[in-house]
C-alpha cells in the first residue's frame, strides 16, 4: 500500500522531529526547499505543511516560516503502528508482561470479531502494556490461528509482538480503529490499578492482510491519566485522529 506523497512528506518531517533533527524552535524547510527534496509540485508540499499544523507540531504564522511546536509527536491513526514503535518514536520506553496467550475455540464474539465460524481455533492473548515502567494499557488480543501460532516460537515480554510477527512475513495491511470508553472491569482493575468500574479509554482494531482477509483484533484499554486520542481540524482539510501521551 504505496503512501500518498503528502503523507510521505509530512511523516519524513515528523521522523526528523522526532530524531532531534529539528528542534523546538527551529525553522522547518521552507516550500521551495521542500519541493526540490522531494521533486514535487507546491500542492502537495502545503498539504503536508498544513496537516503538520493542524496537529500542533508546527507553527501556522502568516507570512513567517513554520517552526517546530512540539518535540513529541502522536501517531496519526492513518498510519499503521506499533505500540512499541509509536512509544519509542516518542522517545518513551514500551514495556509489557505477557499475562495470558493460549489457543481456544472461538465463542460467538471472537468469531465475529476475526470473521469466522464460530468454533474455529483463534489465539488469544492478555498483555500488560507500560510506558517508561508505568502501567498504561491493558491489551487484548485476538489472531486467526495461522498468524497466531507463530507466537509460540516468540518471547512476548522481550518486545513487540508486530515486529516479530511482521519479521515472520505477516503483512498488517490496514485497520479500521473504534475509540470509546468503557468501565474497567475486574481483570482491567487488577492490572491497571484502579478501582473496578473506572474510566478507561478503548481502542478496538481490526486488522487485515494484503487480501482483505480479518488477522487479527485488538481490544485495547488505556489509563487516560496517561494516553489521550485528539483531533485537530481545520476548515479546507482533514486531519487524522492522534494518539498521544499526556504530558
Amino acid at each position: 500500500m504505496t503512501m500518498a506523497l503528502h503523507a510521505a512528506i509530512a511523516e519524513s518531517l515528523r521522523e526528523r522531529i522526532r530524531d532531534g533533527k529539528l528542534l523546538v524552535g527551529q525553522t522547518v524547510p521552507s516550500e521551495a526547499e521542500l519541493c526540490a527534496e522531494w521533486n514535487a509540485s507546491r500542492a502537495p508540499v502545503r498539504q503536508a505543511l498544513a496537516t503538520l499544523r493542524a496537529e500542533g507540531v508546527i507553527s501556522s504564522s502568516r507570512g513567517r516560516r513554520s517552526t517546530v511546536r512540539a518535540d513529541a509527536v502522536g501517531q496519526p491513526f492513518d498510519t499503521l503502528m506499533s505500540y512499541s514503535s509509536w512509544a519509542r518514536s516518542l522517545g518513551r520506553t514500551p514495556g509489557q508482561r505477557t499475562l495470558e496467550l493460549g489457543l481456544r475455540t472461538a465463542d460467538s464474539g471472537a468469531a465475529a470479531a476475526l470473521r469466522l465460524d464460530e468454533g474455529s481455533m483463534v489465539v488469544h492473548g492478555l498483555r500488560l502494556r507500560t510506558l517508561d515502567d508505568v502501567p498504561t494499557m491493558l491489551e487484548r488480543a485476538l489472531y486467526v490461528e495461522s498468524v497466531g501460532r507463530l507466537l509460540f516460537e516468540f518471547d512476548s515480554d522481550a518486545g513487540s509482538q508486530w515486529e516479530f510477527l511482521q519479521s515472520r512475513g505477516v503483512v498488517f495491511a490496514a485497520a479500521s480503529h473504534v475509540i470509546d470508553a468503557v468501565a474497567a472491569d475486574t481483570v482491567d482493575a487488577a492490572w491497571l490499578g484502579v478501582p473496578e468500574g473506572s474510566p478507561l479509554l478503548r481502542q478496538r482494531r481490526t486488522t487485515r492482510n494484503g487480501e482483505g482477509v480479518v488477522i487479527e483484533y485488538h481490544d485495547d484499554r488505556y489509563l487516560p491519566t496517561e494516553v489521550a486520542f485528539t483531533i485537530q481540524n481545520a476548515p479546507d482539510m482533514r486531519t487524522p485522529l492522534v494518539r498521544s501521551t499526556r504530558p
